[in-house]
């Protein structure tokens, strides 16, 4: 089974996908870090009931992910951007020239302003 880092990963990008039941059940389990009987208390239901809640939640969010692969991106995407800023510091580290050393902070502005558009649409 997925773990729960990746449920949660998972949750936020097809999270409204899911019924209002199954939501309520992975944020109680996944996000909140409840155990089953914690959450079959607060929701009223059994133990089993949240297990198998889980269970076709998780397995809706890993067929949705199978399908339209926005987490798998995303994290690529974050790779890259990760190692595009190390490239830039490492052509700073090496080069004396004033103007290469302008648009390297250039360049740094740009991708960390594509970051932090990123963080402001939930991601």
């Amino acid at each position: 089974m997925t773990n729960n880092i990746d449920i949660s990963l998972l949750y936020d990008f097809y999270g409204n996908l899911l019924n209002e039941s199954q939501q309520r059940v992975v944020e109680l389990c996944v996000n909140e870090d409840l155990s089953l009987s914690e959450a079959a208390d607060i929701l009223k239901i059994s133990r089993q009931g949240v297990r198998d809640s889980l269970m076709r939640a998780t397995d809706k969010l890993n067929v949705y992910e199978e399908k339209l692969g926005l987490c798998s991106r995303f994290k690529n995407d974050l790779t890259i951007f990760h190692e595009a800023l190390e490239t830039c510091d490492k052509i700073k580290e090496i080069s004396s020239d004033d103007t290469v050393n302008t648009y390297i902070d250039s360049i740094k502005n740009k991708l960390n302003s594509l970051y932090a558009l990123g963080e402001n649409n939930g991601f």
